[in-house]
Protein backbone atom coordinates (compact mmCIF):
# COMPACT_ATOMS: atom_id res chain seq x y z
CA UNK A 1 0.00 0.00 0.00
CA UNK A 2 2.99 2.49 0.97
CA UNK A 3 4.13 1.55 -3.16
CA UNK A 4 0.71 2.55 -3.96
CA UNK A 5 0.35 5.64 -1.96
CA UNK A 6 3.77 7.23 -3.18
CA UNK A 7 2.78 5.94 -6.95
CA UNK A 8 -0.36 8.24 -6.87
CA UNK A 9 1.71 11.07 -5.27
CA UNK A 10 4.36 10.93 -7.87
CA UNK A 11 1.35 10.83 -10.48
CA UNK A 12 0.24 13.94 -9.17
CA UNK A 13 3.34 15.45 -8.50
CA UNK A 14 5.31 14.22 -11.73
CA UNK A 15 8.41 16.57 -11.01
CA UNK A 16 10.21 17.57 -7.47
CA UNK A 17 9.39 21.20 -7.29
CA UNK A 18 5.59 20.38 -7.50
CA UNK A 19 3.94 19.41 -4.29
CA UNK A 20 0.02 18.90 -4.13
CA UNK A 21 -0.49 22.01 -1.87
CA UNK A 22 0.55 23.51 -5.24
CA UNK A 23 -2.05 22.29 -6.84
CA UNK A 24 -5.20 24.33 -8.04
CA UNK A 25 -8.50 22.87 -7.61
CA UNK A 26 -9.34 22.54 -11.26
CA UNK A 27 -5.94 20.75 -11.98
CA UNK A 28 -7.03 18.82 -8.85
CA UNK A 29 -10.08 17.87 -10.05
CA UNK A 30 -7.95 17.26 -13.76
CA UNK A 31 -5.39 14.75 -11.75
CA UNK A 32 -8.16 12.59 -10.48
CA UNK A 33 -10.91 12.03 -13.50
CA UNK A 34 -7.34 11.09 -15.31
CA UNK A 35 -6.65 8.63 -12.64
CA UNK A 36 -9.77 7.28 -12.28
CA UNK A 37 -9.58 6.98 -16.69
CA UNK A 38 -6.37 4.74 -15.56
CA UNK A 39 -8.19 2.57 -13.33
CA UNK A 40 -10.80 2.64 -16.08
CA UNK A 41 -8.06 1.24 -18.63
CA UNK A 42 -6.27 -1.17 -16.03
CA UNK A 43 -9.85 -2.58 -15.17
CA UNK A 44 -10.70 -3.92 -18.81
CA UNK A 45 -7.24 -5.21 -18.87
CA UNK A 46 -8.05 -7.15 -16.11
CA UNK A 47 -11.57 -7.85 -17.39
CA UNK A 48 -10.32 -9.32 -20.53
CA UNK A 49 -7.75 -11.35 -19.03
CA UNK A 50 -10.16 -13.22 -16.44
CA UNK A 51 -13.24 -13.07 -17.98
CA UNK A 52 -12.09 -13.81 -22.00
CA UNK A 53 -8.52 -15.16 -22.07
CA UNK A 54 -7.56 -17.04 -18.93
CA UNK A 55 -10.74 -19.09 -19.08
CA UNK A 56 -9.80 -20.61 -22.18
CA UNK A 57 -6.18 -20.61 -21.67
CA UNK A 58 -5.05 -18.03 -24.24
CA UNK A 59 -2.01 -16.65 -23.35
CA UNK A 60 -1.80 -13.42 -25.56
CA UNK A 61 1.80 -11.82 -24.97
CA UNK A 62 2.90 -9.65 -22.09
CA UNK A 63 3.15 -9.88 -18.23
CA UNK A 64 -0.48 -11.14 -18.32
CA UNK A 65 -0.14 -13.84 -21.13
CA UNK A 66 3.13 -15.41 -18.48
CA UNK A 67 0.35 -15.43 -15.43
CA UNK A 68 -1.76 -17.26 -17.65
CA UNK A 69 0.54 -19.91 -18.52
CA UNK A 70 2.37 -20.38 -15.27
CA UNK A 71 -1.39 -20.66 -14.40
CA UNK A 72 -2.05 -23.29 -16.40
CA UNK A 73 0.71 -25.40 -15.65
CA UNK A 74 1.67 -24.62 -11.78
CA UNK A 75 -2.15 -23.88 -11.33
CA UNK A 76 -0.35 -20.54 -9.57
CA UNK A 77 -3.38 -17.66 -8.90
CA UNK A 78 -3.09 -14.68 -12.00
CA UNK A 79 -2.77 -11.58 -9.96
CA UNK A 80 0.04 -13.67 -7.52
CA UNK A 81 2.13 -14.81 -11.10
CA UNK A 82 2.02 -11.32 -12.43
CA UNK A 83 2.70 -9.32 -8.97
CA UNK A 84 5.67 -11.22 -8.73
CA UNK A 85 6.88 -10.40 -12.00
CA UNK A 86 5.81 -6.84 -11.84
CA UNK A 87 7.68 -6.48 -8.51
CA UNK A 88 11.14 -7.91 -10.57
CA UNK A 89 10.65 -5.87 -14.06
CA UNK A 90 10.51 -2.83 -11.41
CA UNK A 91 13.56 -3.80 -9.98
CA UNK A 92 15.66 -4.10 -12.76
CA UNK A 93 13.67 -0.93 -13.92
CA UNK A 94 15.27 1.03 -10.58
CA UNK A 95 18.38 -0.86 -11.31
CA UNK A 96 19.17 -0.48 -14.94
CA UNK A 97 16.63 2.48 -15.94
CA UNK A 98 16.08 5.49 -13.67
CA UNK A 99 13.89 6.81 -10.58
CA UNK A 100 11.62 8.79 -12.88
CA UNK A 101 10.70 5.72 -15.12
CA UNK A 102 10.63 2.98 -12.49
CA UNK A 103 7.95 5.43 -10.63
CA UNK A 104 5.93 5.92 -13.81
CA UNK A 105 5.54 2.34 -14.21
CA UNK A 106 4.90 1.60 -10.39
CA UNK A 107 0.73 2.20 -10.24
CA UNK A 108 -0.03 0.32 -13.42
CA UNK A 109 2.22 -2.43 -12.15
CA UNK A 110 0.82 -2.40 -8.62
CA UNK A 111 -2.65 -2.23 -9.57
CA UNK A 112 -3.08 -4.36 -12.33
CA UNK A 113 -2.90 -7.65 -10.66
CA UNK A 114 -4.79 -6.16 -7.55
CA UNK A 115 -7.64 -5.62 -10.18
CA UNK A 116 -6.97 -9.16 -11.59
CA UNK A 117 -7.32 -10.67 -8.04
CA UNK A 118 -10.51 -8.71 -7.49
CA UNK A 119 -12.32 -9.01 -10.80
CA UNK A 120 -13.86 -12.95 -11.08
CA UNK A 121 -12.26 -15.06 -13.33
CA UNK A 122 -15.44 -16.54 -14.77
CA UNK A 123 -16.03 -17.74 -18.59
CA UNK A 124 -18.75 -15.26 -20.23
CA UNK A 125 -18.48 -16.98 -23.81
CA UNK A 126 -17.68 -20.40 -24.13
CA UNK A 127 -17.07 -20.19 -27.91
CA UNK A 128 -13.09 -19.83 -28.08
CA UNK A 129 -13.05 -18.05 -30.86
CA UNK A 130 -16.08 -15.37 -29.78
CA UNK A 131 -14.08 -14.74 -26.60
CA UNK A 132 -10.82 -14.09 -28.10
CA UNK A 133 -11.90 -11.55 -30.39
CA UNK A 134 -14.46 -9.73 -27.88
CA UNK A 135 -11.00 -10.23 -24.82
CA UNK A 136 -8.86 -8.60 -27.77
CA UNK A 137 -11.02 -5.56 -28.43
CA UNK A 138 -11.59 -4.96 -24.57
CA UNK A 139 -7.76 -5.85 -23.70
CA UNK A 140 -6.61 -3.27 -26.74
CA UNK A 141 -9.28 -0.64 -25.61
CA UNK A 142 -7.61 -0.53 -21.82
CA UNK A 143 -4.42 -0.20 -23.19
CA UNK A 144 -4.63 2.55 -25.96
CA UNK A 145 -6.36 4.67 -22.12
CA UNK A 146 -2.93 3.54 -20.78
CA UNK A 147 -0.64 4.88 -23.76
CA UNK A 148 -3.26 8.34 -24.09
CA UNK A 149 -2.28 9.14 -20.36
CA UNK A 150 1.43 7.90 -20.60
CA UNK A 151 0.95 5.01 -17.93
CA UNK A 152 2.90 1.83 -18.74
CA UNK A 153 1.40 -1.15 -17.03
CA UNK A 154 4.75 -2.41 -16.40
CA UNK A 155 6.03 -6.01 -16.75
CA UNK A 156 7.14 -6.87 -20.08
CA UNK A 157 7.56 -3.13 -21.46
CA UNK A 158 10.36 -2.91 -19.38
CA UNK A 159 12.93 -5.07 -21.54
CA UNK A 160 12.40 -3.11 -24.42
CA UNK A 161 13.44 0.12 -22.78
CA UNK A 162 16.29 -1.56 -21.11
CA UNK A 163 17.24 -3.43 -24.05
CA UNK A 164 16.80 0.36 -26.22
CA UNK A 165 19.30 2.22 -23.71
CA UNK A 166 21.92 -0.29 -23.35
CA UNK A 167 21.78 -1.71 -27.07
CA UNK A 168 19.85 0.93 -28.95
CA UNK A 169 17.17 -1.69 -30.21
CA UNK A 170 13.55 -0.31 -31.04
CA UNK A 171 11.02 -0.89 -28.35
CA UNK A 172 8.58 -2.15 -30.79
CA UNK A 173 11.15 -4.83 -32.21
CA UNK A 174 11.84 -6.05 -28.64
CA UNK A 175 8.24 -5.83 -27.46
CA UNK A 176 6.97 -8.05 -30.66
CA UNK A 177 10.12 -10.65 -30.49
CA UNK A 178 8.77 -11.42 -25.70
CA UNK A 179 5.15 -11.39 -26.83
CA UNK A 180 5.84 -14.13 -30.06
CA UNK A 181 8.12 -16.24 -27.33
CA UNK A 182 5.03 -15.83 -24.84
CA UNK A 183 2.64 -16.59 -27.92
CA UNK A 184 4.99 -19.45 -28.42
CA UNK A 185 4.64 -20.77 -24.83
CA UNK A 186 0.51 -21.66 -25.77
CA UNK A 187 2.03 -24.54 -28.09
CA UNK A 188 3.50 -26.07 -25.14
CA UNK A 189 1.42 -25.51 -22.60
CA UNK A 190 -2.47 -26.03 -24.47
CA UNK A 191 -1.83 -26.71 -28.01
CA UNK A 192 -1.59 -24.87 -31.52
CA UNK A 193 -5.17 -23.76 -31.81
CA UNK A 194 -4.65 -21.26 -28.26
CA UNK A 195 -1.06 -20.01 -30.56
CA UNK A 196 -2.98 -19.19 -33.59
CA UNK A 197 -5.87 -17.87 -30.78
CA UNK A 198 -2.95 -15.71 -28.80
CA UNK A 199 -1.42 -14.60 -32.66
CA UNK A 200 -5.03 -13.15 -33.36
CA UNK A 201 -5.35 -11.85 -30.41
CA UNK A 202 -1.95 -9.35 -30.52
CA UNK A 203 -3.44 -8.51 -34.12
CA UNK A 204 -6.49 -7.24 -33.23
CA UNK A 205 -5.28 -5.62 -30.08
CA UNK A 206 -2.94 -3.55 -31.94
CA UNK A 207 -5.50 -2.48 -34.30
CA UNK A 208 -7.56 -1.19 -32.04
CA UNK A 209 -4.94 0.57 -30.26
CA UNK A 210 -3.79 1.98 -33.52
CA UNK A 211 -7.15 2.98 -34.39
CA UNK A 212 -7.70 4.87 -30.75
CA UNK A 213 -4.86 6.47 -31.02
CA UNK A 214 -4.74 7.87 -34.29
CA UNK A 215 -8.24 9.05 -33.44
CA UNK A 216 -11.56 7.74 -33.78
CA UNK A 217 -13.29 10.73 -35.46
CA UNK A 218 -10.76 11.83 -38.17
CA UNK A 219 -10.47 15.39 -39.90
CA UNK A 220 -9.84 15.85 -43.73
CA UNK A 221 -7.32 18.26 -45.02
CA UNK A 222 -7.69 19.71 -48.65
CA UNK A 223 -4.96 21.46 -50.17
CA UNK A 224 -6.02 23.54 -53.65
CA UNK A 225 -4.54 25.09 -56.23
CA UNK A 226 -6.41 27.32 -58.90
CA UNK A 227 -4.52 29.19 -61.72
CA UNK A 228 -7.16 31.74 -61.92
CA UNK A 229 -10.27 30.99 -59.59
CA UNK A 230 -8.43 31.09 -56.36
CA UNK A 231 -10.28 33.77 -54.73
CA UNK A 232 -13.77 32.45 -56.37
CA UNK A 233 -13.36 29.48 -54.40
CA UNK A 234 -11.59 30.60 -51.53
CA UNK A 235 -15.38 32.73 -51.09
CA UNK A 236 -17.51 30.30 -51.98
CA UNK A 237 -15.74 27.37 -49.55
CA UNK A 238 -16.06 30.41 -46.72
CA UNK A 239 -19.99 31.07 -47.03
CA UNK A 240 -21.23 27.34 -47.71
CA UNK A 241 -19.02 25.34 -44.59
CA UNK A 242 -17.63 26.53 -41.93
CA UNK A 243 -14.00 25.01 -42.03
CA UNK A 244 -10.75 26.51 -41.10
CA UNK A 245 -9.04 27.69 -44.26
CA UNK A 246 -5.43 28.77 -44.91
CA UNK A 247 -3.60 30.53 -47.25
CA UNK A 248 0.25 29.68 -48.24
CA UNK A 249 2.07 31.35 -50.71
CA UNK A 250 4.16 28.78 -52.95
CA UNK A 251 6.61 28.33 -55.64
CA UNK A 252 6.32 26.58 -58.95
CA UNK A 253 9.52 23.99 -58.87
CA UNK A 254 10.01 24.13 -62.55
CA UNK A 255 7.90 26.96 -63.97
CA UNK A 256 8.94 29.37 -60.60
CA UNK A 257 5.84 31.00 -60.49
CA UNK A 258 4.46 32.21 -57.46
CA UNK A 259 0.75 31.29 -56.45
CA UNK A 260 -1.41 30.96 -53.51
CA UNK A 261 -2.30 27.43 -52.18
CA UNK A 262 -5.60 26.77 -49.70
CA UNK A 263 -5.20 24.53 -47.42
CA UNK A 264 -8.95 23.43 -45.76
CA UNK A 265 -9.18 21.49 -42.55
CA UNK A 266 -12.74 20.00 -42.10
CA UNK A 267 -15.10 17.14 -41.02
CA UNK A 268 -14.66 13.53 -43.51
CA UNK A 269 -18.11 13.67 -44.03
CA UNK A 270 -17.74 17.37 -46.25
CA UNK A 271 -14.74 16.49 -48.14
CA UNK A 272 -17.34 15.03 -51.47
CA UNK A 273 -19.53 18.16 -51.18
CA UNK A 274 -15.84 20.61 -51.33
CA UNK A 275 -15.16 18.68 -53.65
CA UNK A 276 -17.91 19.65 -55.79
CA UNK A 277 -17.62 22.67 -55.07
CA UNK A 278 -14.17 23.44 -56.22
CA UNK A 279 -14.49 21.69 -59.33
CA UNK A 280 -17.58 23.31 -60.48
CA UNK A 281 -15.69 26.97 -60.36
CA UNK A 282 -12.50 25.61 -61.51
CA UNK A 283 -12.32 21.77 -63.42
CA UNK A 284 -8.37 21.96 -63.56
CA UNK A 285 -7.58 23.22 -59.59
CA UNK A 286 -4.66 21.23 -58.33
CA UNK A 287 -6.44 18.84 -55.17
CA UNK A 288 -4.63 17.13 -53.02
CA UNK A 289 -6.38 15.24 -50.16
CA UNK A 290 -5.51 13.44 -46.83
CA UNK A 291 -6.61 12.11 -43.33
CA UNK A 292 -5.66 13.56 -40.73
CA UNK A 293 -5.65 11.72 -37.38
CA UNK A 294 -6.22 14.33 -35.05
CA UNK A 295 -7.05 18.42 -35.16
CA UNK A 296 -6.08 20.54 -31.94
CA UNK A 297 -7.15 24.09 -31.51
CA UNK A 298 -8.78 26.18 -34.21
CA UNK A 299 -11.84 26.67 -36.02
CA UNK A 300 -12.65 23.60 -38.18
Amino acid sequence: MVVLFRAIQKFFCHNKSMNIKNLTQNKIIKKIFELILIIVGLELIAMSVTMFFAPHSIAAGGATGVSILFNELFKIPLAATLFVFNVIMLVLSYIFLDKVTTAKITFGSVTLPILIALTPNIMVIKNILLSDIIGSIIFGVGLSILYRHDTPSGGTTVPPMIFKKYFHIRNANSLFVIDAIVCLGNIFVSGFETFFLAILSVGISTIVINYIETGVIKKQVIYVMSETKIEEIKQALAYDIEAGGTVFNVQGMYSNDHKQMLMIVTETQNYGHFLNIIQGIDPDAFILADTMAEVHNGNI
